[in-house]
């Protein structure tokens, strides 16, 4: 009976000096989240899309509108935070952390370039420039040309196959971010209820919005 006593005690002593044990271990993986703001003539505004990167590695992600990030990282990395037109920013997560959550807020430096001054011209000299200037064939062919390119069905034409540029791209994709996170959680309103879009679809194929362009 005592000795079956004395070995309940001794793994009873055991569970708990290796829970102690345990706890007091430093914890490695983290949820390292926080904000990142910019100083608007001192006052703090949240700083969207700045790269958030665990230097050395492939892991990172971006600010979202709220200046909001949040990645998995390890005690004692590397984080770089980046921008265009700011001061890059590197700091290094405490190795010894006693949860397994790190908040940051990180104050971003605009950074300013000085280029130097440059001059773009057309041909080598003014001289030159003035040259073929007098030169130019300004005839009525090519008057024409001109009026042709910007009539109303040329540019139609052009609207469907000349694509975007980076600027209305950008624009599209925010545009449709901010549709999403409107109907978050909830399912988007669908447009076959809406007499409007019917209206429009409506006039878009009285049009000939939907036939197929010949290749000229």
């Amino acid at each position: 009976m005592r000795s079956s006593f004395l070995i309940l005690s001794i793994l009873f002593l055991g569970y708990g000096f290796l829970n102690a044990q345990k706890k007091d271990e430093p914890i490695k993986v983290i949820e390292f989240s926080g904000k990142i703001v910019y100083d608007n003539n001192g006052n703090p505004e949240p700083l969207a899309y700045t790269n958030v990167a665990v230097k050395g590695t492939n892991r990172g992600t971006f600010t979202e509108y709220d200046g909001f990030f949040s990645l998995v990282a390890l005690a004692g990395e590397i984080v770089v935070f980046s921008r265009i037109g700011y001061k890059t920013v590197e700091i290094k997560i405490p190795e010894v952390l006693t949860s397994d959550r790190y908040t940051w807020v990180q104050i971003m430096t605009v950074d300013d370039y000085v280029l130097p001054e440059a001059i773009i011209r057309p041909l080598p000299s003014k001289e030159h420039f003035k040259q073929e200037f007098l030169a130019i064939d300004i005839s009525n062919e090519l008057r024409e040309n001109a009026m042709a390119n910007l009539a109303d069905e040329k540019l139609k034409e052009i609207r469907y196959s000349v694509p975007v540029d980076g600027r209305e791209t950008s624009s599209l994709v925010i545009k449709q971010q901010a549709r999403d996170y409107i109907y978050t959680g909830q399912m988007k309103p669908q447009n076959i209820f809406n007499p409007i879009a019917w209206k429009n679809f409506i006039d878009a194929w009285r049009r000939g919005d939907f036939k197929k362009k010949e290749k000229k």
